[in-house]
């Protein structure tokens, strides 16, 4: 199929060093959450992103040695030759479909509190680690002999990259992970030596690490130099115009520059609080600065937006990495003019939330992302029907719409039931909550993809019993109902309901619904922590309502701590006047007042609370799936095989959940899996040799 003309400047080649990208579409570097434990996973994770088009795929960072590492993060090591098959492994993996393959070599200096080495950590002055947990470990300053250590370390990691088959090898200097942007802000470098002070010293060390790199394997792999365009602080950190300065005292120094706002939470910012190509601003300019290639980010998920960058000069290469895992096969579908078919990412950092939990990546668009491997998921195609079985699916949320879409896609002939007159469930009601617009994607493309297929039926305004169900002859009925938000105060640190006597009461049911609150004070009870207490704040004090948000946790919606957002969530909110307190839990309500009861000492305290506003568990919707198992005795005669509840029908969860819930259902229809064994392939480590007797015969008594 050809593509639009105009989109062909995105498929020219080009150089980086000594290797040649066939395209301007860059996997820049990404976590995952598998890292060194689950190699054949992120392998095949990576190689579906070659396959799907992308011109260079690179990995996460790559430790370069147990002096910097980032437990409990899980990320690539290349401490020893002991990693390089792993590492090649996955090279091997992109260049089986036409890729160049990138490491990102990283010392994360005062990052890295080293839980599992227990090395001191090293930086440039004596402080603590500046780590996501506030780690009570302290950096101490490097001397000149550290300083030759981390150069040789790096060039040992760039000489490992190399045997392990990698195109390009990365510097890396950027979102206060690489260690040498401890050198490069001012607020961390107090340094007299001639690694400190002026900004030429502070870039020293950074200029001697590509230096050295360069010499090492410079003639046959490209050398990457990833850096931050500004520390979003003012002159106290590394600003736009000292990065600047940086890019032109180093301009030709390394093959490709690689740009991002520091730290991470301000370079992968949700869709809450940033448009496509936010970044724009920060990197203007610095293509005039080198005539190396640049690449930067910046959620992008337009053509357009990605023919622009390019043509006004931003940008050399689109750089990427959420939307390379909302949809991998996004260079591919712009090649053969597919742009309705781009899974857009919908900037939720779902993604983000597998790497802070030491979990293998999810993303709410694409669900068989990380399942590539160990359940065999791809995200653009699925094994053929095994029957001509036709199925009922009964509600188009998330987990309806995937299921059914990829039920189609399999073949089967699919029946969608929509009890309302709009696609999406949830979805239909929450994109229209404050920030979450962009979140409507996952059911737009469903929706779009569900009307090209001939053999899926939608029925709208079809509110079914199970009696209708019985009498329709479908081999399966997939029950995809949802679930509603409790109207008590059950959720996670109260078990039973608190009395709340006559006080006028709200779910975010409710307030999606268009139901307000006759009274202007309302005190808003949140004991769900993650996105929608935060959010339903903002939508009432946005209204004008004087909002009191009440919460068992130390922090609004304190689970996007996860996503990256918590602390934007709570400046918002502050900003519009919510009051927040935390470590509350709500005791009772009524006669315009509530009880608030401390989580540490149980001491009360009374808060105004003329309108209530519970965000606290979900029912899931399973009248329906109950109904149908009271009659299962006339199934066989109805042709019914199975009946199955998923997504929040089955249990409340995320909207990822939802998703992979039906895309579960999908891939495992017309199966019959051992109940005994493991519902997806592990990769166990190999074990070394050992003797007991010899370990313990060296430790004194």
């Amino acid at each position: 199929m050809p593509g639009d003309p105009r989109y062909d400047i995105l498929f020219e080649s080009v150089r980086i060093g000594p290797v040649v990208a066939k395209n301007r579409f860059f996997q820049v570097p990404h976590c995952n959450g598998m890292g060194y434990r689950d190699p054949s996973a992120l392998a095949t994770m990576r190689a579906v992103k070659a396959q799907g088009g992308w011109g260079v795929v690179c990995s996460e960072q790559a430790e370069i040695h147990p002096s910097a590492e980032i437990c409990p993060f899980i990320e690539l090591r290349v401490w020893s030759e002991q990693d390089v098959p792993m590492l090649a492994r996955i090279a091997d993996s992109i260049h089986a479909y036409d890729a160049l393959a990138g490491l990102q070599l990283c010392h994360n200096g005062m990052n890295a509190p080293n839980l599992y080495s227990r090395e001191i950590p090293i930086g440039p002055a004596d402080l603590p680690v500046f780590s996501v947990f506030n780690d009570p470990v302290q950096a101490r300053a490097m001397d000149k002999a550290d300083i030759r250590d981390l150069r040789k370390w790096h060039r040992d990691a760039a000489l490992r990259a190399r045997r392990a088959g990698y195109d390009i090898v990365y510097v890396y200097a950027g979102k206060l992970f690489g260690g040498p942007m401890f050198f490069l802000s001012r607020r961390f470098n107090t340094r007299t030596d001639e690694y400190g002070g002026t900004l030429e010293n502070r870039a020293r060390l950074l200029k001697e690490l590509i230096e050295d790199v360069k010499d090492a394997v410079g003639d046959t792999m490209g050398v990457a130099c990833r850096i931050s365009m500004d520390e979003m602080i003012g002159e106290e950190g590394l600003h736009a115009a000292e990065a600047r300065e940086v890019i032109a005292h180093l301009a030709e120094l390394p093959d490709l520059w690689d740009l991002t706002l520091s730290s991470w939470d301000n370079d992968s910012q949700t869709s809450r609080f940033a448009e496509e190509a936010y970044q724009e601003p920060f990197v203007l300019g610095v293509k005039q600065l080198t005539s190396k290639p640049v690449v930067g980010v910046g959620r992008f998920t337009s053509p357009d937006t990605m023919v622009r960058m390019i043509r006004q000069g931003v940008l050399d290469c689109i750089g990427a990495a959420r939307p390379s895992i909302a949809d991998p096969f996004l260079p591919e579908k712009i090649r053969q003019g597919r742009i309705e078919d781009i899974r857009e990412c919908i900037g939720c950092n779902i993604c983000v939330s597998g790497d802070h939990t030491a979990s293998i990546v999810r993303c709410t668009q694409n669900p068989a992302m990380g399942e590539e491997w160990r359940r065999g998921w791809h995200p653009e195609y699925i094994r053929p029907k095994q029957s001509e079985a036709r199925v009922l699916v009964v509600g188009a949320g998330p987990a309806g719409l995937e299921a059914a879409m990829m039920l189609g896609r399999r073949g089967y002939a699919v029946a969608l039931a929509e009890r309302g007159t709009v696609l999406g469930g949830r979805l239909a009601q929450e994109r229209k909550l404050p920030g979450l617009a962009a979140w409507g994607r996952v059911a737009d493309y469903r929706a779009g993809q569900l009307a090209t297929m001939a053999n899926v039926e939608i029925f709208y305004d079809s509110e079914l019993s199970a009696d209708d169900i019985l009498g329709f002859g479908f081999a399966h009925v997939v029950l995809a109902t949802g679930a509603r938000w409790r109207r008590d105060t059950v959720a996670r640190n109260m078990l039973s309901p608190a009395p709340l006597g006559d006080a006028e009461i709200f779910t975010p049911d409710d307030l999606m619904a268009g139901m307000r609150p006759a009274a202007r004070d309302v005190l808003l009870y949140d004991d769900d922590h993650y996105y929608m207490g935060g959010v339903l704040a903002e939508l009432l004090a946005g209204e004008g309502y004087r909002v009191t948000l009440v919460t068992p946790a130390a922090e609004a919606s304190s689970w996007t701590r996860n996503t990256m957002e918590q602390h934007r969530i709570q400046a918002r909110l502050i900003e519009r006047g919510v009051a927040i307190r935390p470590h509350r839990v709500l005791r009772e309500a009524g006669g315009g007042a509530a009880v608030l009861a401390c989580t540490y000492t149980g001491r009360t305290e009374h808060a105004g609370c003329a309108a209530l506003v519970l965000v606290s568990a979900r029912l899931p919707a399973h009248g329906l799936a109950r109904a149908l198992l009271d009659k299962s005795e006339q199934w066989r005669d109805a042709g019914i095989l199975s009946a199955t509840a998923i997504g929040d029908a089955l249990a409340p969860g995320t909207i990822a959940a939802a998703v992979w819930s039906g895309r579960r259902y999908a891939e495992e229809l017309d199966t019959a899996p051992d109940p005994d064994a493991l519902p997806f392939r592990r990769e166990v480590a190999e074990l070394l040799p050992f003797n007991i007797s010899a370990v313990l015969a060296r430790q004194p008594v």
